[in-house]
């Protein structure tokens, strides 16, 4: 195919940030962005580089990605790439895409996705690049990539047909190949390796009347459910809804979590729904709910390390080792030490726990954003989540009849204590108010610091403060300025930081955590448990005062 090279101008802001770029649609769709992009983006590819790779393609189906798969496409074969391995109609969730990556020995991925946020012509796109191990690409990585759009005055493209997505198979134009590929087949059959689906299935069978609902939130993980849920492990189609991929997302947030999940919250509550699960826009988060019952990603995760036994991946590999990213509550931390695991704290992303599973250290880890996985990926993994749930609830029932989620939490902070923990999330702040905030915090912990530490405020007194630094064990590299933390002499911590996966202005995130061990606060509800410590952390912070905003948009 002959190749044309395409004069281009550089555009501003196209940093990659910790899951890709993510900016609206419409910025997306002005002359030659994307397509800038993505050669700058192969550009930075890792050694061997992009001339003769595999890439896997593919998304959460938002709008405007298939026009955007038709032109990496075009560029991929423009820079060499020897063959793209694309889902079917362009569908691939996060967590199959790395599964993908990893299982043909792909030399990388391009993920068409921006998570959680909202889709359609007004909302927003996202691409992101994985390295080879499956897991998104490091800081060394993105780095590179911004480097290249800054100095990007030209693309190789190949003017070519347009590749029907929907149509199974392999073909080759000219040395260049395209594999469309059923997009859940080898996801479905990594969980089945992982987890007893025959426990499973056999409980289900000796409880007909346990109910579950899993919501796809229209995201990409319909298809995931319809397989794994009804087609394996046999529950009924009412047993799953919102599970038709749309580019809107149906008009909503792809989030799982009490705010805008609130049908699968309403249905769970009004039917007695033992078992409800969500995921969100591309599958790598998720959100377990039953009557009464609401299990923060913090106590998920440590449930699940403390229940590893019983899950056929482990019994085989063991468990190497636990981690949380900084903002998560500490309850892991206790499973850890209970079971003489090595613990890690890593800013928030997932490539920082890619290392330590390569390293063979770390086997489960999650983020208090609805992020749970092991090292079966790299990437964390919403259904992974949900099946491991309903194997703990399989395993703990061959024992003990009738236990189900609140029973299971009620248990674990017996053996553990209960780590109260909520965030609030502040999103679209005005940049400079969010800054001036941070800047703020910053003096308290800094020049201000003698002054600070010791301070009291209410019942918590000030023990120590930072801005959390980390160097990573296996590669030795540091990623200064993560969140800045407050820790008071009874051990309740609030954090505070900017996240990255808004497309415009700033998210502000506020963590609060407080510890207990008094069984008769263990049913006690969240916001009231820690409605004291929230108020000191506004009162530290001055959130209301330099960003105006009287509530938050959302509390999980």
């Amino acid at each position: 195919m002959p190749v044309k090279s395409i004069t281009t101008t550089p555009y501003d802001g196209q940093k990659p940030g910790t899951s890709g770029l993510r900016k609206r649609v419409k910025i997306f769709q002005q002359e030659n962005y994307t397509q800038n992009f993505i050669q700058a983006t192969l550009d930075a590819m890792p050694s061997p580089g992009a001339k003769e790779s595999t890439l896997v393609v593919g998304g959460d189906g938002r709008y405007f990605s298939t026009e955007a798969i038709q032109i990496i496409i075009r560029v991929a074969a423009g820079n060499g790439v020897s063959k793209l391995i694309i889902g079917k109609n362009g569908i691939l969730s996060t967590p199959a895409a790395s599964n993908l990556i990893r299982k043909r020995k792909a030399n990388g991925g391009i993920l068409l996705t921006a998570s959680h946020n909202p889709g359609g012509p007004d909302n927003d796109f996202g691409i992101k690049y994985n390295v080879s191990n499956g897991g998104p690409a490091p800081e060394s990585v993105t780095n590179l990539i911004y480097e290249y759009t800054k100095k990007c005055n030209q693309y190789h493209i190949c003017d070519m047909p347009e590749i029907d997505l929907s149509k199974i198979g392999v073909q080759t134009i000219d040395g260049f190949t395209i594999e469309i590929v059923d997009s859940v087949n080898d996801y479905a059959q990594l969980l089945k390796e992982i987890f007893n689906f025959e426990q499973i299935k056999q409980f289900f069978k000796n409880n007909p009347n346990f109910k579950v609902l899993f919501d796809g939130l229209h995201g990409v993980t319909g298809p995931y459910a319809e397989r794994i849920f009804v087609e394996e492990l046999g529950l009924s189609r009412s047993s799953i809804q919102n599970c038709t991929p749309l580019p809107d997302f149906g008009g909503s947030h792809p989030d799982p979590n009490l705010t805008y999940a609130h049908s699968l919250v309403e249905r769970v509550e009004r039917e007695n729904v033992n078992f409800g699960a969500a995921s969100d826009g591309d599958g790598d988060r998720n959100m377990i709910y039953g009557k009464n019952a609401f299990v923060t990603p913090s106590d998920s995760v440590a449930v699940i390390a403390a229940h590893a036994e019983v899950i056929p991946y482990f019994q085989k590999s063991g468990v190497k080792g636990l981690a949380r990213s900084m903002p998560t509550s500490a309850a892991i931390d206790l499973v850890a030490k209970k079971k003489g695991l090595e613990i890690f704290e890593v800013p928030t992303g997932w490539k920082f726990f890619g290392n330590l599973m390569d390293a063979g250290r770390l086997s489960i880890c999650g983020e208090e954003s609805f992020g749970t996985g092991s090292d079966h990926i790299r990437e964390k993994d919403g259904v992974w989540a949900i099946v491991a749930w309903l194997n703990i609830i399989a395993a703990v029932n061959e024992k003990r009849p009738g236990v189900g989620i609140k029973e299971i939490l009620l248990e674990h902070y017996q053996i553990y204590g209960r780590n109260f923990f909520s965030r609030y999330d502040y999103e679209e702040v005005e940049s400079e108010c969010a800054n001036k905030m941070v800047e703020h915090l910053r003096h308290l912990i800094g020049v201000g610091k003698d002054d600070f530490i010791g301070k009291t405020f209410g019942q918590f007194t000030v023990k120590e403060a930072d801005d959390f630094e980390y160097c990573d064990p296996i590669d030795g590299s540091v990623s200064k300025n993560q969140g800045v933390r407050i820790i008071f002499t009874d051990g309740s911590r609030i954090v505070i930081r900017l996240s990255g996966t808004g497309s415009q202005g700033a998210t502000i995130r506020l963590y609060v955590e407080k510890y207990s061990q008094n069984v008769s606060e263990y049913e006690s509800d969240t916001q009231e448990a820690l409605k004291p410590l929230i108020d000191v952390a506004l009162q530290i912070s001055k959130l209301q005062e330099f960003t105006g905003r009287a509530k938050p948009t959302v509390i999980t």
